[in-house]
């Protein structure tokens, strides 16, 4: 029986491999990952090394238990998001869609870092120093421990972080440099791996914190192989729409500290400015009740955020009616919309209906079902709600309101926020929900 003959292409991202080069990979269906994996390695015997006496395995109950130190940075929503600060020795990712204000951000905390007498390495591989010096003037981030270098070579980067032994390396951005090592263009698998592998030993070996700007695909994932986010130690996203100035910042991965923060942000001419308390954004300050509209408490990672949504019922002879959302989501829209007609009465099927969330905020929770619900129901009947209302509440297709979680903490922001009426778990059906909405606006509690 002939030897079975190993596939001369590999997939550099997943492993999967082919007898022919194609330009997508079958199994994790990336494009451009799919290389010639040459001949097969020689298969050797590894031998078991002699362990140093004080690198010998310890009862687990023998290690200090020392938590991590974080070094903040000054700039709160930012530490807020990492757990406390930058850790000495982590490296952080952090991405984003171009134009976000990534950079930005950085280099304020470039300059925040080093107004404290650190030295801090900013590489900018996709801008001249020139450019970087430009926006560092506007925003007010100058500083003379604040070092430019614009190059792309990872050898000259490690250069510099040789001569001037910084505190903070900043890489904007990791796609773009490249190891004169490695055969294929900078941004390739192959190419990230070996730039995030080489600046994750030294971090580890030097003490250096590491913040890697990452480009996103048009899916929003982060471009690359995806041991990049395997290998780092915090993976951040940068977001926002480009219509409004509000930008969020998230953590995905936290070897260090918590995974469910968020910090906000407002993007100007001027620079980033952190929003402490984000309460007045999403609102549209109305002073009048204004049918079509219901205020609900959002949780945005740890901190309760009140979201005003706006609905639009209009009747329509189309055979098809439009549902158009901006900032919820679609499918929970539909739901609830079915759930409305279906359990509470109202004829939606022969309208269209429109759902906005206000300030650009994108709400994905379920816990905000109710409140759209109210909004399509007072937007029907065209028949405001009060503005000292907040819904908290997730539907189900029976009709059902379920409980959220944090239930407690959307209920005490919803009080220091001044709403007098808090609709959550207290109703157990929609169309309960939606009587006590209507009749808390009348002085005679007329059913709904």
């Amino acid at each position: 029986m002939a030897p079975k003959t190993a596939a001369p292409y590999r997939c550099d991202e997943c492993g999967w491999t082919t007898l022919k080069w194609v330009g997508r990979c079958g199994e994790c269906q990336s494009w451009g990952t799919v290389v010639e994996a040459g001949a097969n390695p020689k298969r050797l015997r590894v031998e078991a090394a002699t362990v140093a006496q004080s690198d010998k395995a310890r009862p687990i109950t023998e290690t200090t238990g020392e938590t991590t130190q974080h070094t903040p940075t000054s700039i709160g929503e930012f530490d807020r998001v990492l757990g406390g600060g930058i850790v000495p020795g982590a490296v952080i990712l952090l991405s984003g869609e171009p134009g976000v204000g990534k950079s930005t951000l950085l280099l304020d905390v470039a300059a925040r870092v080093a107004s404290r007498g650190s030295t801090v390495l900013y590489v900018s591989a996709e801008e001249s120093i020139e450019q970087v010096r430009m926006r560092a003037e506007r925003t007010g981030a100058l500083h003379d421990s604040l070092l430019l270098t614009n190059t792309t070579d990872l050898a000259t980067v490690l250069g510099h972080v040789q001569d001037s032994t910084p505190s903070l390396l900043i890489v904007d951005s990791v796609q773009t440099v490249a190891a004169d090592t490695v055969d294929s263009l900078a941004g390739g698998p192959a190419q990230v791996r070996e730039v995030a592998s080489s600046l994750m030993r030294l971090a580890k070996q030097q003490n250096v914190s590491v913040i890697l700007v990452g480009h996103v695909t048009k899916d929003g994932q982060v471009a690359g192989p995806r041991t990049l986010e395997h290998l780092v130690d915090v993976v951040c996203n940068f977001e926002g729409d480009r219509q409004s100035p509000l930008r969020f910042i998230r953590a995905l991965k936290n070897r260090f500290g918590p995974t469910d923060e968020v910090g906000c942000f407002d993007m100007s001419g001027e620079g980033i400015v952190e929003v402490l308390d984000p309460s007045a954004l999403f609102r549209s300050g109305s002073s009048q009740p204004v049918s079509g509209t219901a205020t609900t408490i959002a949780m945005e990672g740890r901190r309760a955020i009140p979201v005003e949504i706006q609905a639009l019922v209009v009747p329509t002879s189309a055979p098809q009616p439009r549902r158009v959302v901006n900032g919820v989501d679609s499918s929970r829209v539909a739901m609830v919309l079915a759930v409305l007609e279906r359990r509470a009465g109202l004829k939606l099927s022969s309208a269209d209906v429109y759902v906005s969330t206000v300030g650009g905020i994108r709400l994905s929770e379920p816990g905000a079902d109710l409140a759209i619900a109210l909004a399509v129901a007072s937007a029907t009947k065209d028949k405001a709600l009060s503005n000292h209302m907040a819904a908290i509440g997730e539907i189900s297709l029976a009709g059902e309101i379920r409980a959220v979680t944090s239930s407690g903490q959307r209920g005490s922001e919803a009080k220091r926020l001044g709403f007098h009426t808090v609709i959550d778990t207290g109703v157990k059906t929609v169309k309960q929900a939606l009587t006590n909405a209507f009749s808390s606006t009348q002085s005679e509690k007329a059913p709904f």
